[in-house]
């Protein structure tokens, strides 16, 4: 029997149900992605006393550009908005920020903010956040797939990819799919799937989810314990 140790522990969440939260109390939909930042800083905030030491968010899908063009750009503002208030507070509790995904459809001062970002915070260890913009797993696999050339590898295609193996991943909002999210890291990685909405998730949804999740047999493929 396996359990994943606390000091590798790597948790992925697909943070789902922001327009839905908005709506479900007639506030435009860029109300919930706003609520949902303070779910994004309550998390940060919990994870390392519970023993995550990497977080994984997935904020922007690559699909994401097909919605209403209206929305997009007032995420995008959010988000510059975010990076310019939180590295701060990141550096300050030891936090070390980075992103995946693609940058080059991204406004620069977006993509100008995040490098300052990533750049700010490389020192810092308590807990290394990873945050999805513009990404899509097929394409970061195609990408890993070519740079790992004809005689690729498990190992040299895993080593090109931006993320280690996911222990848990997360689905808020009710849905139960990846969505195009760190296929090739979840390949073992246990499930989770709750109704609650991104905006309303608590540090008691992800100490529940981890406590699940340490009651899970890892097999990897193995028998089980006898």
């Amino acid at each position: 029997m396996h359990f994943a140790s606390q000091s590798t522990m790597h948790v992925a969440i697909i943070m789902d149900g922001n327009g839905r939260w908005a709506s479900q109390r007639g506030l435009p939909r860029i109300a919930g992605h706003r609520k949902g930042a303070d779910a994004v800083r309550r998390t940060i905030e919990c994870a390392p006393d519970l023993g995550v030491v990497a977080l994984t968010l997935y904020a922007f899908s690559s699909d994401n550009w097909k919605r209403p063009a209206e929305e997009v750009s007032a995420l995008m503002r959010l988000f510059e908005q975010y990076l310019q208030t939180e590295v701060d507070e990141c550096i300050r509790k030891d936090v070390r920020i980075s992103f995946i995904g693609r940058r080059d459809r991204l406004n620069a001062a977006v993509a100008r903010l995040m490098s300052e970002s990533e750049k700010g915070t490389r020192h810092c260890e308590r807990l290394h956040v990873r945050i999805a913009v513009d990404y899509s797993s097929r394409d970061a696999l195609v990408v890993a797939a070519r740079a790992a050339g004809p005689n690729a590898t498990r190992e040299n295609v895993a080593a090109a990819l931006p993320a280690p193996d996911v222990d848990l991943l997360i689905r808020t909002g009710g849905e139960q799919r990846l969505s195009d999210f760190l296929l090739w890291e979840c390949a073992y990685a246990e499930l989770v799937f709750l109704p609650v909405m991104w905006p309303d998730f608590e540090a008691c949804h992800l100490e529940d989810a981890l406590a699940s999740f340490r009651k899970r047999e890892r097999r990897f493929g193995a028998a089980p314990a006898a």
